[in-house]
C-alpha cells in the first residue's frame, strides 16, 4: 500500500483514530468507515490496512482513549517521586479536572463514550479497564474512604457540566486543591471514627 510521502504508519493510525472519535462523537457508530476515511485524508483501503474492519476500528478507538487517559495520568505521576503514597491518585484527581476544564472536548468525549459503550465487546474492555484503576488506586497508599471520594469526586467533575453544573470554575478549582490535600493527610475524620492513613 502507498502511504502519503512523510507520514508514518502510527501517525496514519492516529489520524484515522481521530477522525473516527470525530465522527462518531457526532453521529454515532453507524457512520461509514468511508466517511471516516475521508475526513482522516486517507483511502478507503489505506484505512482498512490499518483496522481491517470497523469493529477493529472501534476496538482500537476504545483503547486508544484509554490508553491516552493512563498514559496522561502516568506522566503526572512520574512528577513525583516513586513510593510517595497518594502518587497516583493525585495524578489521576489533575487529569480529570484537566478534562473537566475542556467543555466542548468533554462533550464530545462523553457522546462518543456513549456511542462506544453499546457495540459488543467494548462494554467488557471498559470494564477491565475500570478494574485496573480501582485496583492501582485503592493500592497507592491511601485510605480506601479517600480513594472511593477522590474517584467519585474526580469522575462527577467530568459529567455534571453537560447538563449545567452547580459548581462554577472556582469552585471545581478548590475542590481539586481540596481533593490533592486530602490525599497529604495523616488522619482524616470519616463518619463518627478517625481512619489512619
Amino acid at each position: 500500500m502507498a502511504r502519503t510521502a512523510g507520514r508514518s504508519a502510527a501517525e496514519t493510525r492516529r489520524l484515522i483514530l481521530d477522525a473516527a472519535a470525530r465522527l462518531i462523537s457526532r453521529h454515532g457508530t453507524a457512520v461509514p468507515v468511508s466517511d471516516i476515511a475521508e475526513a482522516a485524508g486517507v483511502s478507503k483501503g489505506g484505512l482498512l490496512y490499518h483496522f481491517p474492519s470497523k469493529e477493529e476500528l472501534l476496538n482500537g478507538l476504545a483503547n486508544h482513549l484509554m490508553g491516552q487517559f493512563r498514559s496522561d495520568v502516568e506522566q503526572a505521576a512520574a512528577e513525583e517521586e516513586e513510593g510517595t503514597p497518594g502518587r497516583l491518585t493525585r495524578a489521576y484527581i489533575r487529569v480529570s479536572f484537566a478534562h473537566a476544564g475542556d467543555l466542548p472536548g468533554l462533550r464530545d468525549y462523553i457522546a462518543l463514550a456513549a456511542h462506544l459503550m453499546f457495540e459488543p465487546g467494548l462494554e467488557a474492555l471498559a470494564q477491565q479497564d475500570a478494574q485496573q484503576w480501582r485496583e492501582a488506586l485503592l493500592d497507592d497508599g491511601l485510605e480506601p474512604t479517600i480513594v472511593r471520594m477522590v474517584i467519585a469526586a474526580a469522575d462527577g467533575s467530568n459529567s455534571a457540566p453537560l447538563w449545567g453544573a452547580i459548581l462554577d470554575d472556582a469552585d471545581r478549582d478548590q475542590l481539586e486543591a481540596d481533593l490533592i490535600a486530602l490525599t497529604h493527610r495523616d488522619r482524616v475524620q470519616v463518619g463518627s471514627r478517625n481512619a489512619d492513613i
